[in-house]
């Protein structure tokens, strides 16, 4: 087992990450920016190194300083938490190079995944169904429009480099896909400095369903069940849950185990998600995440596992603590994503946290860096919590929602808590009946946004 990890992330990732090591005996080390000089990570972390100034270019995606930070404190693993170098295939392979585990998978894996169509063809290779498209990249209009008369319209056009929801647009008929086109290379040209596209099939009113799996690096791989994530805005989740309301144990089995199946046959180590649009009794792959998700504590929630612990344990060449046979779910759980956000624009609100109180109690659990008196800097995202609850089943989780979001207290900024406090009054929340379309026509409807 390693004797000392370091965190190359922040915020209340980094505390995640800082506590599991604890628990664990091992020794912490904290990175950080001159902004970040104050933050709790920083604080909570046996040591910590400063690596640059307040941009993240010049800090958290600045490989060498993170590779030198590990050899002055002596750290021989790194976890990446989520975001920033997470699912860079360069970076794991650096640390590789100079003797130092990546707790996450391979580089090969990182690169597979991290190109949308080489994804696409590797999970429908493995067996995992796919949304009809292209096969490849899309060069020219011409080949656009034959595509898309090949697979029916509405269709969809999505950077192959792409992410969080840029470099996509969706075409009703010939006459809208050639400005899609147009506009999404463009798009994808100035965000990821690549303009290859690619066009799928657009699904009309679809969820957003994610299988957690978890491969040990040797050909033995688990799934940990599903997670709804359909409550988007701009293709950035909100709210998130488990088991997935609309998903029956059969159809979690059957999807699951194609899930596991697959990575286990390329020996994938550590966790990882498999991402599906789902509609009318369908799964078509999207996506595979190599990291872990901000979402995976609704997953601890209902299997009892901490999935931390256990990338930690793989990357140290221990085998998993649990078969597929010891995973059984227990209750719901949900997760809301809390950000220091103006409504109804949702504009970005950094400034000085005057009170935090997080919320307590049975099945209520709050991941956050924030603290009395804290400055919120305005370089980096703007995820300052995330609340997640856990009950006997979902009615019970969604009242126990309501409740720990009326316990929580962030005054000083003006956060998103209002939003979910609004949602929850919602018969199709409550009853879960939404897609990934929902929550963007409701904020249309409320505030024109």
């Amino acid at each position: 087992m390693f004797e000392k990890i370091l965190i190359a992330n922040r915020g209340e990732i980094a505390l995640r990450v800082i506590r599991a090591c604890r628990e664990m005996g091992i020794k912490s080390v904290a990175v950080h920016s001159t902004a970040d000089a104050d933050a709790m990570h920083v604080r909570m972390a046996d040591e910590s190194v400063c690596i640059g100034p307040a941009s993240s270019t010049h800090s958290y995606l600045n490989k060498a300083a993170i590779i030198s930070a590990c050899e002055i404190t002596g750290a021989q693993a790194v976890h990446p938490g989520y975001g920033f170098l997470s699912e860079n295939a360069a970076f794991a392979q650096a640390l590789e190079d100079h003797g130092i585990t990546f707790i996450g998978p391979s580089a090969e894996h990182i690169r597979i995944m991290g190109d949308k169509i080489t994804a696409k063809e590797t999970a429908a290779a493995l067996g995992i169904p796919v949304v009809p498209g292209s096969p490849s990249g899309v060069p020219d209009f011409e080949t656009a429009i034959g595509t898309a008369a090949d697979i029916g319209f509405p269709v969809i056009i999505k950077a192959t480099a792409g992410g969080g929801g840029r470099g996509m647009k969706v075409a009703k008929n010939a006459e809208e896909l050639e400005v899609a086109f147009r506009t999404a290379r463009s798009e994808a040209k100035n965000a990821f400095g690549n303009d290859e596209v690619y066009i799928e099939k657009y699904l009309q009113k679809p969820r957003h369903i994610e299988i957690q799996v978890f491969g040990d690096g040797k050909g033995k791989a688990v799934h940990l069940g599903e997670r709804d994530c359909s409550l988007q805005r701009r293709h950035q989740k909100v709210f998130e849950e488990a088991p997935g309301p609309a998903i029956t144990p059969k159809m979690r089995a059957e999807i699951g185990t194609i899930c596991a199946e697959a990575v286990a046959k390329i020996n994938y180590i550590g966790a990882g998600t498999v991402e599906f649009l789902y509609e009318d009794g369908k799964f078509y792959f999207i996506e595979m995440n190599t990291r872990l998700q901000v979402e995976h504590p609704v997953t601890e929630a209902i299997f009892g596992v901490d999935l931390v612990r256990e990338q930690i344990r793989v990357a140290a060449g221990l085998p998993m603590s649990f078969e597929q046979s010891d995973l059984e779910i227990n209750g719901h759980a949900i997760e809301v994503r809390i950000n220091a956000e103006k409504l109804p624009n949702f504009a970005p609100c950094p400034g000085k946290v005057r009170v935090f109180h997080a919320p307590g109690g049975l099945g209520v659990r709050m991941d956050s860096a924030l603290y009395g008196g804290y400055s919120i800097p305005p370089y980096y995202d703007s995820l300052i919590g995330k609340l997640i609850v856990h009950g006997r089943d979902r009615p019970e989780a969604l009242a126990r929602l309501k409740r720990a979001l009326g316990e929580l207290i962030v005054d000083g900024i003006d956060t998103t808590v209002p939003l979910f406090h609004a949602l929850l009054a919602e018969p199709d929340v409550q009853t879960g009946e939404y897609n990934i379309h929902w929550l963007e026509k409701w904020l249309e409807r409320q505030f024109g946004a």
